[in-house]
């Protein structure tokens, strides 16, 4: 018996979203949701929270079925109430159920001390720790979660991990997600959402993916065989009709006809293979230098901006070539050392040199670089691209046309992301210092990326808490260990937790 059906399900917004889409969900599974940036993900969520009426199509609850979706951000009606007062305002009653309260916030590690103050002065992992809490405390049967490791480091990603897997066994969970580690730690079948065809494999995430490329494939080349067979009824109706009219054979001309109506019947058919156009492209540029040591790090204190101290590096180099990811726990201090190696590129550090042919490209994880009222036309013409190509390569990063000259603030974070690495492209940088470059990219974004910094050859520095892109691209590791900065070989003992707990 299914907890939720869906039939024939489609949504226009302001674009199609997706049409024909049909799943059921049985008690105890869990759908990994997986699409492109913008392609419907949230909104399908809230159609089946009952939130968003969608434009065709049924949704079919079973009877006393009960629903929790955990949005991305926290509602600004909730910002003035504590954490625990949040979280007991999702009960129907507060006053006879506030036990259960601090019985999920201690499932969730939630500290006491954070529990009382007010949910807009904490940290978005934390806010996101509330939202979850609030769903928990209702004990829904489906749990519906939009991107629910935004804003949580990999301890917190582990928690939530453990968390998920030891709720009810009949609790049935969607989780619509651009982390593809956490999508196969969690999740049993995956949903690949698409505006028509969308595809349900009975797989986590990477099983799933690799099915659906090599149906994608074939789909590609039963296309390219159609196509190729249409044309050659084409190239025989076209011969049959010069017979045909020469030797005024009415039989030929009526065979001709049919000829050509097959050629269409087959093209109309014909379905050329999945190509999401929504994403947009992720192209890096590498001006090159002909340093070996592009930045060099003497054994120096990293501290707090208040100066209490953190670590010390010890002799570091960055060299041509190297991708390093800086790991560490949550207050480690890695923001503090990518904001020192910034400091001293731009205005110089007694203690850490950058060589004159070093050419900076920065991202930090808030995109506090693009500034909110400048429209994306304006920062891309900057570069002095021309109009037509402006506009074209805005197209490429997949902001569409309407939304090239207006403030960057509507654009969605996924848009940001993307028109921040165009940015970077446009700068030519051969040094790349990029903090939490994956936030807000889809999985596609994410791929495309990584792509570009393998093949470009590109010298980075980086913090991610994205496992996938982690081992997919770095090539150094430098770990923060207590008070001082080391090196290790791979990052597979700190996302155990073994390392820096």
């Amino acid at each position: 018996m299914s907890r939720l059906a869906v039939k024939d399900l489609s949504l226009t917004l302001s674009i199609p979203l997706f049409a024909g889409l049909t799943f059921t969900l049985a008690p105890g599974d869990r759908l990994g949701l997986i699409a492109a940036n913008g392609r419907g993900k949230s909104s399908l969520l809230r159609c089946l929270a009952g939130q968003l009426e969608p434009t065709s199509g049924e949704i079919t609850r079973a009877r006393g079925t009960t629903i929790a979706l955990v949005e991305q951000e926290a509602p600004a009606t909730l910002l003035a109430l504590t954490l625990r007062d949040a979280t007991a305002a999702a009960l129907a009653d507060p006053v006879t159920d506030f036990w259960r309260v601090d019985v999920v916030l201690d499932d969730l590690s939630v500290p006491e001390t954070l529990r009382d103050q007010p949910l807009g002065a904490l940290s978005g992992g934390w806010q996101r720790a509330a939202l979850l809490a609030r769903a928990a405390v209702t004990e829904p049967d489906i749990l519906l979660l939009d991107e629910p490791t935004n804003h949580l480091d990999l301890s917190r990603i582990g928690l939530l991990q453990r968390w998920l897997k030891a709720l009810p066994r009949d609790t049935a969970i969607i989780a619509a997600s651009h982390d593809r580690a956490f999508l196969d730690a969690v999740t049993t079948r995956s949903l690949f959402l698409r505006e028509a065809g969308s595809r349900t494999y009975a797989l986590p995430y990477t099983a799933a993916r690799a099915a659906l490329s090599e149906a994608d494939a074939a789909q590609g080349r039963q296309f390219e065989n159609d196509i190729a067979k249409a044309e050659q009824l084409r190239k025989q109706a076209a011969k049959l009709k010069n017979i045909g009219i020469n030797s005024g054979s009415d039989l030929l001309i009526t065979k001709t006809k049919q000829l050509k109506d097959r050629a269409e019947r087959i093209e109309a058919a014909a379905r050329p293979a999945h190509r999401d156009l929504s994403a947009g492209t992720i192209r890096l540029a590498n001006s090159g230098t002909h340093a070996k040591a592009l930045v060099t790090i003497s054994d120096t204190q990293i501290a707090t901006p208040d100066g209490r101290p953190l670590f010390k590096t010890g002799q570091k180099w960055i060299e041509k070539g190297d991708r390093i990811v800086l790991l560490g726990r949550n207050g480690a201090g890695k923001t503090q050392l990518v904001t020192r190696l910034l400091t001293a590129i731009i205005a110089g550090d007694p203690d850490i040199r950058a060589t004159p042919t070093l050419v900076l490209g920065h991202s930090d994880q808030g995109l506090a670089q693009l500034p909110a009222k400048a429209t994306p036309f304006d920062l891309v013409t900057a570069y002095r691209t021309g109009d037509a190509p402006a506009r074209s390569l805005l197209a490429g990063a997949g902001i569409r046309t309407d939304a090239q000259t207006k403030p960057l603030a509507p654009l969605s974070g996924g848009q940001k992301a993307r028109l921040a690495m165009l940015l970077l492209r446009l700068q030519q940088p051969n040094f790349y210092l990029l903090d939490e470059p994956t936030n807000h990219l889809d999985i596609e974004g994410q791929e495309a990326l990584e792509g570009e910094l393998l093949t470009q050859g590109a010298t980075c520095l980086l913090v991610s808490h994205d496992r996938s892109f982690v081992r997919n691209t770095g090539n150094r590791f430098w770990l923060i260990d207590g008070k001082r900065l080391t090196e290790v070989d791979d990052p597979e003992r700190f996302f155990s937790g073994e390392l820096a707990a």
